[in-house]
């Protein structure tokens, strides 16, 4: 009956069975809370904490840093320990930090807990990724974009939920959307004990049943180690520049419509909107970008012309008429979300499949450090540079952006050529050999 409903009415199948539907929701819960903190954070630390605006941006950075570590040490983990357990610890140490906060004084009691709550954030994003990897197996790049588009609900109903409460301005309600935020992680802990351990190739047990005389236990695989494969590293490092596009949607388009445009000042806040109900409506439809491998690789063409679109939309910002500039402002939007929504199918199918089965979470983890790396130098770059050079620093990221995503093209081939279509194209996150709990 369920499934003639879902026929009916075209509601397509969520794969992952009961715990990948499970952790949907848990992305939901966990981005609400996230709105409803990402909202306010600086105001927080200035109004509650009685921070100046230096020292609230010092805090920030500092913290941002100590998150870069969070990938790579979850992946790590996630190879070695159970996922679900490692990720239930994460979320306890998110929910922590973030209740804390609420009774830390001062920059040095403010500042662990900062970089405390960045490094669980980055972790808790790679571990889901592999959580969704694994029980997705090859319906992965689906799944993702089902969970991009969850994840942007979730931002946006705590978004919301924020900018309503702030309305009434009280230090008590900076508090309260703290609290919120410190118990949506509190929930999502509970919901991440219920999931069961999805397969992994590195979690190899031994059978009850006897050897035979004269054999050993199967042993897990041995580990490759990510970061002596330079081929994956170059990978990392070409996906680390292009994820810039981020910093450029969310930091440099705003200050570039406000400083530099005669575009309506309203347009900064607009973009974001345009940008979510953009993902939520088409995400699932472009992950066919991401469907194999090498269909992913060929995408880069794609991502590269839009990277290109993009920038020049927003050099041509500048034209003098009001309603020119709108025009070029909104179509950059368009563009840079085409852009995310392509290139993080792309992204997420292929940290995955250009990793070793064995050291899965290892690789993942350190492709992690890609977007972590890219938050932290994003905002100086787009501030410093690109829009201290006009118009044609933006033409230049645009040509930078392209560059890269040809040149990752080109190396993420060569990497599939070296191996042969079976094991290029195979879901990794399904263990190859099944053997019973000890």
């Amino acid at each position: 009956m369920r499934e003639r409903a879902q026929r009916i009415l075209r509601i397509p199948e969520i794969p992952g069975g009961p715990d990948g539907r499970r952790m949907l929701w848990i992305n939901l819960v966990d981005k609400i809370g996230s709105g409803l903190w990402l909202s306010v954070t600086a105001l927080y630390f200035v109004v509650v904490a009685g921070l100046d605006t230096g020292r609230t941006g010092l805090l920030l950075g500092l913290g941002g840093v100590a998150g870069i570590a969070g990938a790579p040490l979850a992946g790590r983990l996630a190879d070695r320990l159970p996922l679900t357990r490692v990720l239930f610890a994460v979320q306890v140490i998110r929910a922590a930090s973030g209740l804390l906060l609420l009774v830390a004084h001062g920059f040095w009691q403010l500042l662990p807990l900062v970089a405390l709550g960045s490094l669980g954030e980055r972790s808790a994003s790679v571990l889901t990724k592999l959580f969704a990897a694994r029980v997705a197996g090859k319906d992965r790049p689906r799944y993702q974009a089902v969970q991009r588009t969850v994840v942007n609900l979730g931002y946006t109903i705590g978004g919301l939920a924020a900018s309503a409460a702030l309305a009434v301005g009280t230090t008590a309600v900076y508090r309260v959307l703290l609290l919120g935020d410190g118990l949506s992680f509190v929930l999502v802990a509970l919901m991440v004990a219920r999931c069961a351990e999805p397969p992994s190739a590195t979690r190899t047990v031994v059978a009850h049943t006897a050897s035979p005389a004269g054999t050993r236990p199967v042993e897990p695989p041995s580990a490759a180690n990510p970061w002596r494969d330079a081929g994956y590293l170059g990978y990392a490092a070409l996906d680390s520049v292009m994820f810039l596009y981020g910093c450029a949607l969310t930091v440099g388009l705003p200050l570039w419509i406000v400083t530099r445009t005669t575009a309506p000042h309203g347009l900064a806040a607009a973009i974001f909107v345009i940008n979510t109900v953009l993902v939520v409506l088409l995400q699932v439809r472009l992950a066919r970008y991401g469907s194999s491998a090498r269909l992913a690789a060929d995408s880069l063409r794609q991502v590269a012309v839009w990277f290109v679109l993009s920038c020049a939309a927003t050099a041509v910002a500048v034209l003098h008429a009001r309603w020119a500039a709108t025009v070029a402002v909104v179509a950059a939007a368009v563009a840079f979300t085409v852009v995310e929504m392509i290139q993080s199918a792309v992204s997420w199918e292929l940290s995955v499949c250009l990793a070793p089965a064995q050291a899965q979470g290892n690789y993942v983890g350190v492709h992690g450090l890609a977007q972590s790396t890219s938050r932290c130098v994003g905002p100086l770059l787009l501030t410093s540079v690109v829009i201290a050079a006009g118009p044609a620093g933006w033409i230049g990221l645009g040509i930078l952006l392209a560059g890269a995503a040809l040149l990752q093209r080109h190396l993420v081939l060569r990497r599939l050529d070296r191996h042969p279509p079976a094991v290029a194209e195979a879901p990794l996150s399904v263990a190859p050999i099944t053997v019973g709990e000890q």
